[in-house]
């Protein structure tokens, strides 16, 4: 529940901060020694565009998912010598189920903050997902890929009528 950081139950923001940061790193933990002793492999963490841009009311998401962007970097760095390449995505609004059972309404109105003009698409996160597993990406590690429809490239004046 979106509330002022001040009001945010502590329980709660640590419950943020374990899903995002702690799962995060139990993962990596035990998926790179596997990696390294089959010969490298690719890691694709799920960050979000909140963990680059803040969002008001939603302090243990977006601390969870800067967290998770930075661990990525690190094991990045720690890994790249041993054939394991780490990545984060970080989505803006995609049509999931939450967004699906908000209504028609609530799409259009989150639709409307996107300059691409409307959520992304649960295979377009997927697809970028396999193109960073690919030998296609075979030169990148430690990038956070921001899929978002152009959100955190800045904000579009609205255009003026003719």
């Amino acid at each position: 529940m979106p509330a002022p950081l001040a009001e945010i139950d502590v329980a709660e923001f640590d419950k943020g901060i374990a899903t995002n940061i702690r799962g995060t790193f139990l993962g990596m933990k035990y998926q790179i020694p596997a990696m390294i002793a089959s010969g490298g492999g690719a890691v694709v963490n799920m960050a979000s565009l909140a963990g680059l841009r803040a969002v008001s009311g939603l302090s243990a998401y977006v601390a969870g998912k800067a967290g998770l962007i930075g661990l990525t970097k690190v094991a990045a760095l720690d890994y790249a010598d041993q054939g394991i390449r780490v990545n984060a995505l970080a989505p803006g609004p995609v049509l999931t189920e939450r967004l699906l059972s908000a209504g028609e309404a609530a799409q259009h109105r989150v639709a409307q903050a996107v300059p691409i003009g409307r959520l992304g698409h649960v295979e377009e996160i997927a697809n970028a997902v396999l193109w960073l597993c690919s030998e296609q990406s075979a030169f990148i590690t430690g990038a956070v890929l921001n899929i978002d429809g152009g959100q955190l490239a800045g904000t579009v004046r609205p255009r003026m009528a003719k």
